[in-house]
């Protein structure tokens, strides 16, 4: 029974599909928000792609970033501490190495893990960077600017843009760790515009001194990117954080003053370039003063800072920068004169998965692919690219990338972003060069399996809004006060609290495994070991169908934590009609076995639906009930019970042999220290 030959308003996929998960730096392992943030949601979606539109047409890419100021930073620091002694090269391996064992700990099934400065990724990569930056100059999308940059007088050196840090100067921005041009919080700026620069090399306060780079005409593209943010708004794919934060940035270039500086603005206003002025709205402490562009807006500040008039800019689209001066990056093309330069960190991840996928390609297995052409992948009219990004990186990824995308005609297609709000820690936002340290991903196996925390952090609804994390053996709060000078009891210590990280698992290991359990020992002794020799009733088909397209739809509007809600409904309801028929059947043979057929009907659709979220203990499903994983998974025959498939693949659906399982089996286990000792 073919999937494509069903109602029309089902969800049209694509014929090949690009998935990729944000780059981590190469100066530190995975923390869990790494892995339950973006790589568990990018691999539940290139799973199901891989099962809707065939594996050789799904590429999953990811990779370190290696090159950039943090990483020269930390091995910096490191090199002087006399705590490593490698090159920087191997610092990052060494990073790249224990990022990829994880994502392996937690079934990450990346089709390639590369690192833009390590092989066999890096020649690609640098090729490609090549390339880029020479074709955004032959159509003229990059300028050179003088800028100023700061210099450390005591250490007498450049800094890079993480050797200095300060407080963000965008209005309504509170990050204390803001940087040379952007803060840990996404907002770009000018260096000069930095509040209260530090230098983390020597403690004082950097000068600015003036450096050539190229820079991309960001500012051009605001017509280009106000389309699309009209395209994205109609797309159920897109998630509205992604509109919402974009069009914050696609505003008039603005500058804030403080009321009571009105009249000393006022006394220089006419020495600015032509401004509107908006007085302050309500309770509002500053009112803004409106520029054409944000030349008109950089001229202006000039002249405030000269009069000592402080302000606050507001956001607007900026120049991106393209290159940087720093030694550790991909060397950037001599243009116009200019040369020694490298490329800047940001703009070069954002073409990276590009590399990558050039990458996998060249260095995948014969036939592994539908085709070897990466334009097949990135260009075509049927194909599709999804980003999975957390929301802090909403600005360089649909902003500045779509932007270049657009400048270079090359015909790259517009990437379908997937953004995700925070996943906080205790309900706090967690960071591992924050105050709250956030357990790493491989330390959170020593208390969950891989396929509990999956289950749990794909239901923690990230599409809608920051959400925490609390597993219960890092909760050190209070849960009952000590009496008589005794200690306090501990949420973690407590054995009357539940584990919120096991809510999901519950399921798995009750629900799920029951069902499972119930097939394939009632087969064995009902039916030698064999599928049922009847079909599922119509009722029990028709809702397998139906649950069937409600998940593809569900999961085509990336919301996969109402698919997920929507399975274990299914699957309950599923172990109920099992109850009841089971009773009522006594010892009706006949009986029995129709109420098997339902189980092993509903089975099949639960463990096809759930395949992406929690593979393995499905595909222990699928082997025991003795197909194959394409067949089992492939949606060609996702409508189909287990008789009708046997059918469609050339067998008698009653001489169907099932794999008889041992006593006590389990297909979803809980992790031993969940066992009572």
């Amino acid at each position: 029974m073919s999937t494509e030959a069903t109602a029309p308003e089902r969800p049209h996929f694509p014929a090949r599909a690009v998935v990729t998960a944000g780059m981590p730096y190469g100066n530190k392992d995975l923390h869990f928000g790494h892995i339950g943030g973006v790589f568990v949601p990018a691999d539940f979606f290139a799973r199901f792609l891989r099962d809707r539109i065939g594996a050789e047409n799904v590429l999953f890419v990811s990779g370190t970033d290696c090159y950039g100021s943090p990483i020269m930073e930390g091995y910096r620091k490191l090199t002087e501490a006399s705590e490593f002694s490698g090159t920087i090269t191997d610092y990052v391996r060494g990073h790249h190495d224990n990022q990829k064992a994880a994502l392996d700990a937690y079934e990450i099934s990346l089709d390639i893990y590369a690192g833009s400065g390590l092989d066999p990724a890096k020649p690609f990569h640098a090729r490609l960077s090549a390339e880029w930056i020479r074709r955004l100059f032959e159509v003229g999308a990059l300028k050179k600017r003088s800028t100023l940059q700061f210099y450390d007088t005591e250490a007498q050196t450049f800094l890079n843009g993480r050797q200095v840090i300060g407080r963000c100067p965008v209005r309504g921005c509170k990050s204390e760790k803001a940087y040379a041009d952007e803060c840990d919080l996404g907002h770009q700026f000018d260096p000069e515009e930095l509040i209260n620069p530090v230098s983390q090399l020597t403690g004082t306060k950097p000068e600015l001194r003036p450096c050539d780079n190229w820079y991309f005409d960001l500012p051009a593209y605001q017509g280009a990117l106000e389309d699309l943010m009209d395209e994205w708004d109609a797309d159920p794919q897109v998630r509205d954080i992604v509109t919402k934060t974009v069009r914050e940035s696609l505003v008039a270039p603005v500058i804030h003053i403080k009321n009571e500086l009105r009249e000393a603005f006022d006394a220089v206003a006419e020495k600015l370039p032509a401004h509107t002025v908006h007085a302050a709205e309500g309770n509002a402490t500053s009112f803004s003063v409106e520029f054409a562009d944000w030349e008109e807006r950089d001229s202006a500040r000039e002249v405030l800072e000269a009069h000592k008039i402080r302000f606050r800019t507001g956001k607007c689209l900026l120049p991106f920068r393209i290159t940087g001066n720093i030694e550790w990056g991909v060397p950037a093309p001599e243009l116009d004169g200019v040369g020694g330069l490298t490329v800047w960190c940001w703009p070069e991840s954002l073409w990276a998965p590009i590399s990558f996928v050039q990458t996998a390609l060249a260095e995948g297995a014969p036939g592994r692919y539908s085709s070897t052409d990466w334009h097949d992948w990135w260009c075509a009219d049927d194909a599709r690219v999804f980003q999975f990004i957390g929301q802090d990186n909403i600005y360089f990824y649909c902003v500045a990338q779509p932007a270049m995308w657009e400048a270079l005609g090359w015909g790259l297609k517009q990437t379908t972003p997937v953004a995700n709000y925070h996943i906080l820690f205790m309900n706090k936002k967690a960071s591992s060069s924050g105050a709250i340290k956030p357990p790493m991903a491989a330390e959170l196996l020593e208390h969950y399996t891989a396929e509990q925390l999956r289950a749990h952090w794909l239901s923690l609804a990230l599409d809608a809004k920051a959400v925490s994390f609390s597993p219960k053996p890092y909760d050190t709060s209070v849960s009952r006060k000590g009496k008589a000078g005794a200690p306090d009891l501990l949420v973690r210590d407590d054995p009357r609290v539940v584990d919120p990280a096991l809510k999901e698992s519950a399921f798995l290991t009750n629900i799920f495994n029951r069902l499972a359990r119930t097939c394939f020992y009632g087969a064995a002794k009902a039916c030698g070991a064999h599928l049922p020799a009847v079909e599922a009733s119509d009722e029990v088909v028709e809702g397998c169908r139906e649950a069937t397209l409600a998940f593809e739809r569900t999961v085509y509007d990336m919301d996969f934590h109402g698919a997920l809600a929507a399975v274990e409904e299914f699957c309950r309801a599923a172990n109920k009609r099992w109850d009841a028929a089971s009773r009522a059947a006594g010892d009706d043979a006949k009986a029995y076995v129709a109420a098997l057929a339902n189980a092993f009907a509903e089975l099949r659709t639960t463990a096809l639906l759930m395949h992406a979220a929690v593979p393995a203990g499905c595909e222990l499903v699928a082997e025991h009930m003795g197909f194959s994983e394409r067949d089992f998974f492939g949606w060609e025959h996702a409508l189909e019970t287990p008789r009708q498939l046997a059918a469609s693949l050339g067998e008698d659906p009653s001489d169907h042999e099932i794999v008889e399982l041992p006593p006590r089996f389990d297909f979803f286990r809980k992790h031993e220290s969940q066992y009572r000792k």
